[in-house]
């Protein structure tokens, strides 16, 4: 797979790319990150990049030109004529999700265009960009930290990535729950116990277990979940008994 960022502040992502799951993925050859300062696509002599909006209104709107040539340098250089994703970080976006990291994660290129100012001159939306998307509603001062979230979420996706493969398929929202409770050594902290299940050996009663944790969690912090996840009719029975004592 291949990143390609659009930044203003390309060291931003120095460290993030360099450290971690995304440096390990980068250094073993899995994943190719690339920044590039889309400032250096400027064609005026003073490499502005913003100019004020046409109809008045405070702020400075992002020029279409530089954004359109970066992104024709970058898919010109590709052989075979592969189409990139490309990604526009807007908080007017599409939520991302697990299923979009799922999604992206199949790709083999992806663009991302991180903005900065008031907004984008709208031929980039129109004429550009596949994807547009928002890690939550509210407003940052640039694209950059959310698209640092979707490389995240989708690199960790990637096989080879992570080095236990069913991290991944477990993990919350993955299968439509919240993740089941983990535990580690010792059994016994202070006066708190490991549940005795999970050291009992049984593998299939272990996953009942987690299973019904899963279910139990995600009803208590996220119950509109529930509404997409298909259960049996012993979790059905299983979560209405639970309700009823707690």
């Amino acid at each position: 797979m291949r990143v390609d960022v659009l930044t203003l502040f390309p060291d931003m992502f120095d460290g993030v790319f360099s450290a971690s799951i995304l440096g390990k993925a980068r250094d073993k050859g899995l994943v190719e990150l690339n920044t590039v300062n889309f400032r250096d696509y400027a064609n005026n002599k003073h490499n502005t990049v913003d100019d004020y909006p046409y109809g008045g209104g405070g702020g400075m709107v992002l020029k279409a030109e530089p954004i359109f040539s970066a992104v024709e340098a970058l898919t010109g250089s590709l052989a075979g004529g592969s189409k990139p994703r490309i990604i526009l970080m807007c908080p007017q976006g599409e939520p991302f999700s697990q299923r979009k990291a799922e999604e992206l994660s199949k790709e083999e290129h992806l663009i991302f265009i991180c903005g900065h100012y008031e907004g984008y001159d709208e031929r980039i939306r129109e004429h550009l960009v596949t994807d547009e998307l928002s890690i939550g509603d509210y407003v940052l001062t640039g694209g950059e930290l959310p698209a640092m979230v979707v490389i995240d979420s989708v690199v960790r996706l990637r096989p080879g990535v992570l080095g236990n493969e069913t991290s991944a398929v477990t993990d919350s929202f993955s299968t439509g729950l919240l993740e089941y409770p983990h535990y580690t050594r010792p059994v016994q902290f202070r006066e708190w116990e490991v549940p005795e299940i999970l050291v009992s050996g049984h593998h299939a009663n272990i996953e009942q277990w987690r299973r019904r944790q899963a279910i139990w969690r995600t009803w208590q912090k996220r119950p509109e979940l529930l509404e997409h996840v298909e259960l049996t009719a012993k979790e059905k029975q299983w979560l209405e008994e639970q309700k009823r004592q707690s």
